[in-house]
């Protein structure tokens, strides 16, 4: 090939390559002026103003307090529904064991009824009384010993003091109601009577002044 058809050749590839990067220029400049649009489109975004911002926080803030307010009331409801239940099932504990009693009580007032064997009902009586305390036993419930026993005013109420020579001073002579407690905690104090000791006549001038009177009478 000549130099002259070389040069024919060469200068007729030169334009088709200028072709290619013009393509490529016009492929690539929509996107660029897509981004260029996006960019100008986030330039004139209104900015949010500090009131606004403000007023989002507070509406926020007021949500999440409404929230918390209804899990609060729904929280008292349960509460309560629970302190209920247990009270519900406390007193139905604690009655159990003495429907028993009341069967054995029934009974014994039919049997009082048809029968006047004192003996039988004596021992039916024993025997509601067993099953009183078995109920006692089964809640952790104790009766206080308290006859023979030194006044105690933690355990015991004193109704009436009474001179006794048997009983020592201080000491419990007998109960009007006996106490109970369960474990550590008193239920009701015994009322009971203490003993005053052995009276000397010293401590009864009252006594010899109105027998001295009945005499010179």
């Amino acid at each position: 090939m000549s130099e002259e058809n070389k040069e024919k050749v060469s200068g007729n590839e030169q334009p088709e390559a200028e072709n290619t990067a013009v393509d490529t220029e016009k492929e690539a400049a929509p996107e660029s002026s897509a981004d260029a649009a996006a960019a100008e489109t986030e330039e004139k975004a209104p900015e949010e103003s500090v009131e606004e911002k403000l007023q989002r926080e507070l509406k926020e803030w007021q949500d999440k307090y409404l929230y918390l307010q209804a899990e609060y009331q729904n929280y008292r409801k349960r509460v309560v529904k629970d302190i209920a239940d247990a009270r519900s099932y406390t007193v139905a504990d604690t009655l159990t064991p003495f429907l028993s009693v009341y069967d054995y009580l029934s009974m014994a007032g039919m049997a009082a009824e048809q029968s006047d064997n004192l003996e039988s009902i004596r021992m039916g009586l024993k025997m509601i009384m067993g099953e009183f305390f078995k109920a006692f036993d089964e809640l952790g419930v104790s009766k206080l010993e308290s006859v023979g026993k030194k006044f105690d005013p933690n355990l015991h109420e004193a109704v009436a003091n009474e001179p006794s020579e048997t009983v020592p001073e201080g000491d419990i002579i007998r109960e009007w109601n006996c106490g109970f407690k369960r474990g550590e905690k008193l239920l009701r104090p015994a009322r009971v009577v203490v003993s005053a000791g052995v009276q000397t006549q010293e401590e009864k001038p009252e006594e010899n002044s109105e027998n001295n009177e009945n005499n010179a009478e």
